[in-house]
């Protein structure tokens, strides 16, 4: 009799233990940069033009050599760093559809990535990543001036030492870009080495 009950108990238990832990179809990326690798998980499901556009920097190998040119530190551990192709035509795709987080549920919490953008819509191939919750100051209904705030679309799942590396990167007070950033570039910026989808070469 204990047996059959045995038996019985562990088929009733064992689809339960496969809910706890379902696995994730969601597309992986991994980012080796001169400070490490970090792997990033990218919501394709919640955010599906936002990450299907940042795919699409790394199936064309648009990421590779380039630097992570903007550190904004507030605090230990927390603020944003910003990389990809600044303003290189040649590692530049065309501007995507604006993705809200008040459309797509996300957030900008601890280790999640977000497309930059000036006007809504104008989003190309700048890419931040979070330290510590920006919720406040990056989703929508907060920032910037419009109140649609800025498209979320992928977290960090491993490598957060080497994001905390990257903030904690030296910055030239004198360095800019065309006026901008001034205060907030690094003296030798992190260098992504290569970016590549989890699984392939």
């Amino acid at each position: 009799m204990r047996s059959i009950v045995a038996v019985l108990a562990a088929l009733f238990a064992a689809p339960v233990a496969a809910q706890d832990a379902p696995p994730t179809s969601l597309p992986r990326v991994a980012i080796e940069t001169t400070a490490g690798t970090m792997t990033v998980e990218v919501n394709t499901d919640k955010a599906p033009i936002t990450g299907k556009n940042f795919l699409r920097y790394v199936d064309e190998k648009k990421l590779d050599g380039v630097t992570f040119y903007r550190v904004v530190k507030v605090q230990p551990e927390f603020g944003f760093v910003q990389f990809g192709a600044l303003g290189d035509p040649k590692k530049t795709l065309p501007p995507i559809a604006h993705e809200p987080t008040s459309a797509t549920g996300l957030s900008h919490t601890d280790g999640v990535l977000s497309v930059a953008r000036l006007e809504a819509g104008s989003a190309r191939g700048e890419f931040t990543i979070m330290v510590g919750d920006n919720s406040y100051g990056m989703d929508a209904g907060n920032a910037p001036a419009d109140k649609l705030g800025y498209a979320a679309f992928a977290r960090i799942v491993e490598g957060r030492d080497v994001l905390v590396k990257i903030l904690d990167t030296p910055i030239d007070p004198t360095k800019a870009t065309q006026g901008a950033f001034k205060g907030e570039m690094p003296a030798a910026p992190v260098k992504v080495v290569r970016a590549r989808r989890v699984g392939e070469d």
